[in-house]
């Protein structure tokens, strides 16, 4: 008997008619299903509870897992797209307000346009599923001042309109580059982000690509110097919309951003190249980097020694060198000593003990470096105790003999009493207060005169 044959035969009998494509597809999607129901743990070997109490977590892939990273990338941009896509456009927002326009209210006020709540909902109905978000009583209600016809502005509600679809496309923006997905972005994600922003800057069109990437580190600086009081490394996707960083830094775009506007933005190419270039001049060795006596030349140079000493005790340094991003800190501290993350970066210099407060030895320790410029420059010194009741006096402190960081930021003195510890030129300052301000009456009242 041929055994081949006969084998062939067997298997030609049992052969299954050929399946169409999509037979062929929706056989593959029944097996995804089925595995990638396995391994998500359900499916009727589950554990019992799991039709009960809804599942909270989901482990993220990790990062040998290149198919679950790959998918969970493709579901986001997905999900991003789709919240794009439910925004509204420049299309409709010009419809919306013509609708708005054509449904005023009389009578105006001034040139102001109003509309009251019953062809606000008319307007509503008309302008599409897109804008029905933004017409309900509690919107209007919000948006409603003293009109005594219980009418609201139709520029103020348009405006609240633009703001929020901007908020929304600002943060898809920022969402995309959220690699983790967690919605916070980490420092390089954000370098990225600033970085593909510069073309669309008009304001930043005269730097010099081979200053980009000094340009973004200033910028994300900032962020993170504000943002991340904690040093995590990351900021909430949530607190970069919250805060005035990104207005700054998108107020760029104005082609015609006066002259003042830019030297106040941190943001802006003078500004930017305003902290690099005092970087480069204290940079007398051309290493790259700033030593003590280099970065004692900052500002007035009245910046006492202890305090540069714990600069570079208590800050990220190299061979006891201090690099751009570390500079950047320390200017954004010194620039904004009002602001309570800056204080809380010279707060944690002052505190040479690491207590959480400073007492009458860290106050006199700082001051006792103040009386010695003073001898230097040939002034007599000042008292500590007289410096030290009237700093206790400014800051009011919860206990009468520490002051910790909250009561320096309730005090709303954090600033003076610091500059008192620290520079010689901030002490002066404040020691002569009283003879400035007349200064300054006389100087406004002979141009009064003239």
């Amino acid at each position: 008997m041929d055994w081949a044959r006969s084998l062939r035969g067997r298997l030609a009998a049992r052969r299954l008619p050929a399946r169409s494509e999509q037979e062929l597809k929706e056989e593959e999607m029944e097996l995804f299903t089925q595995y990638y129901g396995q391994w998500k743990g359900g499916g009727a070997g589950g554990n019992p509870s799991y039709s009960n109490i809804p599942r909270f977590y989901y482990r993220l892939p990790a990062e040998d897992e290149v198919l679950l990273q790959k998918l969970r990338e493709e579901s986001r941009a997905v999900f991003l797209q789709r919240k794009s896509r439910e925004l509204l456009d420049n299309e409709e927002l010009q419809n919306l307000w013509f609708l708005l326009d054509k449904h005023q209210t009389s009578p105006m006020i001034g040139e102001e346009a109003m509309i009251n709540y019953e062809n606000f909902l008319k307007v509503g109905e008309k302008a599409g599923p897109k804008c029905k978000q933004f017409f309900t009583a509690k919107i209007f209600a919000k948006l409603l001042h003293n009109d005594p016809y219980g009418r609201i502005s139709i520029m103020q509600f348009f405006n609240y309109v633009m703001r929020k679809v901007w908020l929304h496309q600002t943060r898809i923006g920022l969402s995309l580059y959220d690699v983790a997905g967690q919605g916070y972005l980490r420092e390089s994600d954000l370098e990225n982000y600033i970085l593909e922003l510069i073309p669309t800057l008009p304001q930043l069109d005269g730097l010099e690509k081979s200053f980009y990437s000094f340009y973004v580190c200033t910028a994300v600086r900032k962020f993170f110097f504000f943002l991340d009081p904690l040093r995590t490394g990351k900021i909430k996707i949530q607190d970069i919309l919250a805060c005035s960083f990104l207005d700054d830094l998108l107020e760029l775009r104005d082609e015609e951003l006066s002259k003042e506007s830019q030297e106040t933005n941190w943001f802006s190419a003078p500004s930017a190249l305003r902290v690099y270039g005092q970087y480069l001049n204290l940079d007398k060795d051309h290493n790259g980097m700033l030593s003590k006596e280099e970065l004692s030349r900052y500002g007035t140079g009245t910046l006492t020694n202890i305090f540069l000493d714990r600069v570079f005790q208590e800050c990220l340094t190299y061979d006891g060198e201090m690099d751009y991003k570390t500079y950047l800190d320390f200017v954004l501290a010194l620039e904004n000593r009002k602001e309570p993350a800056a204080l809380q970066y010279i707060f944690k210099l002052l505190d040479i003990e690491n207590k959480g407060y400073l007492n009458v030895f860290s106050l006199n320790y700082f001051f006792r470096a103040i009386q010695e410029q003073m001898k230097i420059h040939g002034q007599e010194p000042v008292s500590f105790q007289d410096v030290k009741d009237e700093i206790f006096d400014m800051v009011k402190p919860k206990d009468p003999y520490k002051i910790s960081l909250q009561d320096l930021i309730n005090s709303s003195q954090g600033d003076t009493v610091t500059s008192i510890l620290i520079d010689l030129n901030g002490f002066w300052t404040y020691e002569n207060r009283e003879v400035l301000v007349a200064s300054d009456n006389d100087s406004t009242a002979d141009v009064d005169d003239t």
